[in-house]
């Protein structure tokens, strides 16, 4: 009997401990249970806060070489300070010390140091003095963001004055501090570090918590300014993204104080350039240090762009085109006192790629010559006669003409509008003979004919329908007439579209005095007649390559083809335009024929003079009004060459002549860019032999 009694208490003390097991698991699910449920976020906010923080590191920018291998745009490496801060909320008096301590190691320029960053600085310096200044009233009523405005309303101009200038260049280092996001480097400076500079805050880190001695970079040209207008240039730090496509950035990964282009190639090839950023990890405590950073991302240099540009060429066009206006201005100064530009494209016919784009200026009130070659893509003129090939293929194509028809050449006169004539009277002129000679009034008669004129008689009015305008200039547009080329570069004009279409006006656009057209645009057009009629996209970028150490040529990455936007509809008759070309500048009589007609090289081309008015604003009655101060002209030429087998084309443009004076700068320029193409050409093949 006892020994069943004692063997019977041991399943009651088991299921005691088992109970109090029980209980203990039901508490423990209970908890979790209020974790996850009552505090799961701040939990898993606590967890964030001690893991995984990245941090991306920009890389240098891809180079740029010319079509010739030659590098052009390289980094050029920078001592740099910056100043990284932890994932904690750094308070102002803790960024303050460290740029007290940095102040006494480097300098610091103060111009960009604002009246608020005084002020903020003066209230830390000077905080029993500021806030003594607030009322009782203000002290209990306003809360601490309150308090803090009413303390900054508070503060004079006696107040900053006491600022030592050493003290403004502590403000200046602290403001970089403050602009600093977290554990991503940001630069304190990095113009003019010295050596010194740079050594003594290296061996003095462990007294600078958060900065660090680095290197930047910068862009660096190596031929000065040469072609540095479709270059480009960046945005610096402090500018950073450009406000007007922010979210495109922000959508790529970018930080908002990454450099970027602001303009030219810089800002077309922007993604290219940029390369792809170094990753880190870091691991922080819950106070938001770093324990622990590692690498989960190497950091790629941008690709490099290969440019069509060949800058040996570029240099000389540049010079040639300067010495040209120049001796022009001195030779009129009084005729030409209105001459300000010289414009010109080469590039190949048979590509698109852009051998070279140059523009000079004349700055009249610094009696200076300065690069204007954007010029040659923003600035649109009327292009006088250069056109007169669009014009016949116009009317070949139209059928209000057959190749050899025949127009007799004396002064137009419609009812009701100035009489209109050739620069001389011609008689009969066929279609080779209107472009040889160019002849106004044979393309007086196709756009007479295009608008429904056929039976012309002087002084009388004449049948038109506006359509004829539409039509006319849709066969201009197949050329790039009128119309964007499709360049690579961020922005270009297409000129001015005169908004009437009466009969006469249909008369001078036949002869290139109403519409007006940018130098690239005429280039398009005379490549367009050069290669038998299709119309490609003009290139500034041959290839993308890899980046690769050195100065040398990576593996290309991207071949930027040939890209055709049309063909023209006018292919029939396009070698009727192209032998009228080779007459202008070969054959007696041709408007060029004088200054091409001994060269080793066959040209072909056309040549172009425009009336244009200049305007000037002037005071009358207290307002300023636009007021025509003067008839000039406006000289263009274009071409291509060798006529058997085009491999260059060009277009010339330089507007505001005085009237016959100087009327030769644009053969004189064709001339000497031509032998200039065609010398260095025979150079290189001399040297590869």
């Amino acid at each position: 009997m006892n020994k069943k009694k004692k063997t019977s208490h041991l399943p009651f003390r088991l299921n005691v401990v088992f109970f109090i097991i029980f209980l203990l698991f039901a508490l423990l699910v209970l908890q979790l249970g209020v974790v996850q449920i009552l505090h799961g976020d701040d939990a898993q906010q606590r967890i964030n806060r001690t893991v995984d923080v990245t941090t991306k590191i920009p890389v240098p920018r891809g180079k740029m070489y010319d079509r010739n291998g030659n590098l052009v745009v390289d980094n050029k490496a920078l001592y740099s300070i910056t100043y990284t801060p932890p994932k904690r909320n750094i308070q102002p008096q803790e960024k303050l010390a460290i740029a007290e301590k940095l102040s006494q190691y480097i300098t610091k320029e103060t111009d960009k140091v604002t009246t608020r960053d005084m002020k903020d600085y003066w209230i830390l310096v000077n905080k029993k003095e500021a806030y003594g200044r607030l009322t009782s009233e203000e002290q209990n009523e306003l809360d601490d963001t309150e308090q803090y405005y009413a303390v900054l309303e508070s503060i004079t101009d006696e107040d900053l004055q006491t600022i030592t200038e050493r003290e403004m260049e502590i403000i200046a280092i602290k403001r970089e501090l403050d602009q600093a996001p977290a554990h991503t480097p940001h630069i304190v400076k990095n113009d003019k570090v010295t050596e010194k500079e740079y050594a003594i805050v290296a061996g003095n880190l462990d007294q600078l918590p958060g900065i660090n001695v680095t290197t930047d970079w910068d862009r660096y040209h190596l031929y000065d300014g040469t072609f540095g207008n479709f270059i480009g240039r960046l945005t610096s730090h402090d500018e950073g993204l450009l406000s007007d496509n922010l979210d495109f950035y922000l959508a790529r990964d970018y930080s908002r104080n990454d450099r970027v282009g602001r303009s030219g190639l810089e800002k077309q090839y922007e993604t290219i350039l940029r390369g792809q950023k170094e990753e880190y990890l870091h691991v922080t405590n819950d106070g938001g240090n770093v324990v622990r950073s590692e690498l989960i991302h190497e950091g790629e240099q941008g690709k490099s762009l290969v440019l069509t540009v060949d800058m040996e060429l570029q240099q000389r066009v540049d010079q040639i085109v300067r010495e040209e206006l120049q001796d022009a201005i001195e030779k009129y100064p009084e005729k030409n006192q209105y001459l300000e530009d010289a414009l010109v494209v080469m590039m190949d016919p048979n590509t698109g790629e852009v051998l070279a784009m140059s523009g000079q200026h004349y700055d009249r009130e610094e009696d200076e010559y300065k690069d204007a070659s954007f010029k040659v893509v923003y600035d649109a003129h009327r292009p006088g006669s250069a056109v007169k090939g669009a014009t016949v293929l116009a009317g070949l194509e139209s059928g209000v003409i057959k190749e050899g028809t025949v127009f007799y050449d004396r002064p137009i006169k419609i009812a009701g509008t100035p009489q209109k004539s050739s620069w001389i009277n011609l008689g009969n002129v066929n279609d080779l003979d209107a472009l040889r000679r160019s002849s106004n009034v044979y393309m007086f008669f196709i756009a007479m004919r295009m608008g429904g004129e056929y039976n012309y008689a002087r002084d009388k009015r004449i049948s038109f329908n506006p359509e004829a305008f539409t039509q006319m200039r849709n066969y201009f547009q197949q050329f790039g007439l009128g119309v964007k080329t499709g360049v690579d570069l961020p922005f270009e004009s297409t000129g001015y579209k005169g908004p009437q279409t009466t009969a006469g006006l249909l008369l001078d656009y036949a002869i290139g005095q109403y519409d007006t057209f940018t130098t690239l645009q005429l280039a398009q057009y005379v490549s367009t007649i050069a290669n038998g009629g299709y119309r490609l996209r003009p290139q500034l970028v041959k290839e993308i390559r890899y980046s690769d150490n050195g100065d040398r040529l990576g593996p290309i990455y991207r071949a930027m083809n040939p890209e055709v936007l049309n063909q023209i509809e006018m292919t029939e008759y396009i070698e009727r335009v192209q032998e009228g070309f080779y007459q202008v500048f070969n054959v007696e009589r041709g408007t060029a024929y004088g200054h091409f007609r001994d060269k080793p090289y066959t040209a072909a081309g056309k040549t172009g003079t425009a009336q244009n008015e200049v305007y000037r604003q002037v005071e009358k009655d207290g307002e300023l009004v636009w007021e025509k101060v003067a008839e000039t002209e406006n000289l263009t030429l274009v071409g291509y060459a060798p006529y058997e087998n085009p491999e260059v084309s060009f277009a010339i443009v330089v507007p505001n002549l005085g009237q016959e004076a100087g009327n030769s700068i644009n053969h004189k320029i064709g001339k000497r860019i031509l032998d200039t193409y065609f010398e260095l050409k025979e150079k290189r093949t001399t040297t590869s032999n």
